[in-house]
């Protein structure tokens, strides 16, 4: 294993990273079925968790042939995993690679419960790094950029040492300050290298934009950054948090999708700038699902469902038909770009939906309304889930930032036109409460949580 890929330098200018990416339908599903029964043998020999739960399921290993047949296997959930690894930590019953051949641990960032531990061995690392090396090519990144790092660095976040291993492995310069280094010296790095990409989450990056007067004497428009590359929460798919960001920075705005149990990216964003496309089939199948019946739907531009994935060819930690809990909306199948795979914008997760009298209801949503309503607000809320489990028969409690020179005298009828917006837009109720500006702590090293289960001190 090496840090760069030995042709790297040579992708510069290409229009993709790999062929796959430009394979028509007939020849990924070849390659993707072949894939397959080479990991059903590998499980079969190698995960208890997998022996299990087929065991139980009352299927073979060699049953799984096509594409259809993994319709006969059952979901994995996060709650398996979690069940794996606490049965036989540190890696779990999903450990299918010898603890000699595994070099690097990662963990999920923890915000939706306990960190769950992948293990990797060298030829895993050699996967992440091609993965996320398509996803960021596809977002713009070019080998010889100087990219400066806005993810956090710490608590094994994929967004940290795994994207500096993908983007030294493509060739490009990475700046590893990362969120934990804090805004002022993330601005001073810019100001410095003027690197011509940043990555980092959506509403971190405003901030940053916003301090950069107060730190550097400059707008962060004028450090002549080119391309925000985005990721780990909504906000690069919302049109309102978009926005926002290509005016604060000059820059244009593409976004990036993963996770820690099947690589770090998966999903990038091309020149086109309307949807995410799925850039490795080869080494991840994807199903849509519809969350309600399980059913699996195809790809098709407007559908609505949940993501549900299974590695190829993954060695210490593999996954089949994982529920990622991830909602989407399939943007396109085609694109001017070239690429093949479908193209995507995640809206929520299961884990932030909540249900209001029977309509569900992300907190994504209700942020992009808020921040189209600027500078009558900040653009900054927070949903009051003071209720136990994820419904709730009352009235949605939204807590909404008064814009930085809005009078209080006003509130009532902010109050009011907000929570219009929400039932004209959204179709529910809401109870919007006005609170003062910058109450809520500002972005940093953790993902923004929208949602609150607890009534904050100053109510």
């Amino acid at each position: 294993m090496s840090y760069r890929r030995h042709d790297a330098l040579d992708k510069k200018g290409a229009e993709y990273w790999h062929p796959i990416e430009v394979s028509n339908n007939e020849e990924i599903i070849a390659l993707q079925e072949k894939k397959l029964q080479q990991q059903m043998a590998y499980l079969a020999k190698n995960s208890a968790l997998y022996q299990q739960k087929f065991a139980e399921a009352g299927i073979q290993f060699d049953d799984i042939k096509t594409l259809q047949d993994l319709a006969k296997v059952p979901f994995t959930v996060k709650q398996d995993l979690r069940d794996s690894l606490q049965a036989a930590p540190p890696f779990g019953l999903h450990q299918a690679a010898a603890t000699s051949d595994i070099v690097q641990m990662q963990a999920s960032s923890g915000t939706t419960g306990s960190p769950a531990y992948v293990a990797l061995t060298e030829n895993d690392i050699e996967m992440w790094n091609e993965l996320s090396a398509r996803g960021f090519f596809a977002c713009g990144v070019q080998p010889g950029d100087f990219v400066l790092h806005g993810f956090s660095m710490s608590k094994g976040f994929v967004g940290g040492i795994p994207c500096v291993q993908a983007i030294q492995y493509m060739g490009a310069i990475d700046i590893p300050v990362g969120a934990d280094g804090g805004v002022d010296r993330l601005l001073r790095a810019c100001a410095d290298i003027q690197p011509r990409v940043i990555i980092g989450a959506p509403n971190f990056l405003l901030h940053v934009a916003a301090m950069a007067p107060k730190v550097l004497g400059k707008s962060a428009n004028e450090l002549g950054v080119k391309q925000l590359i985005v990721g780990g929460e909504p906000g690069g798919g919302i049109p309102a948090i978009r926005e926002a960001l290509e005016t604060a920075w000059g820059a244009r705005v593409c976004e990036m999708m993963g996770g820690t149990d099947l690589g770090v990216i998966y999903w990038g964003e091309c020149s086109e700038q309307d949807g995410m496309h799925m850039i490795c089939q080869d080494h991840i199948i994807v199903e849509l699902i519809n969350p309600e019946t399980n059913e699996v739907i195809p790809f098709e531009k407007g559908t609505t469902g949940e993501l549900v994935y299974t590695a190829i060819g993954r060695e210490a930690s593999p996954v089949v038909r994982f529920k990622s809990g991830d909602h989407i909306i399939v943007t396109d199948t085609e694109c001017g770009c070239g690429r093949t795979g479908p193209k995507i914008r995640c809206f929520g997760r299961t884990d932030d939906m909540l249900i209001v009298r029977g309509i569900n209801v992300f907190p994504s949503a209700i942020q992009d309304l808020v921040l189209q309503m600027q500078p009558e607000t900040n653009g900054v809320m927070r949903v009051l889930a003071d209720f136990d489990g994820h419904t709730t028969q009352e009235n949605l409690k939204v807590l909404v930032e008064r814009g930085a020179n809005q009078s209080k005298e006003h509130d009532l009828e902010l109050s009011e036109k907000v929570q219009k917006t929400i039932r004209d837009s959204l179709s529910f109720k809401a109870k919007v409460i006005i609170v003062d500006t910058d109450i809520f702590e500002k972005p940093g090293v953790a993902k923004v949580a929208l949602t609150l289960r607890q009534t904050p001190d100053f109510l």
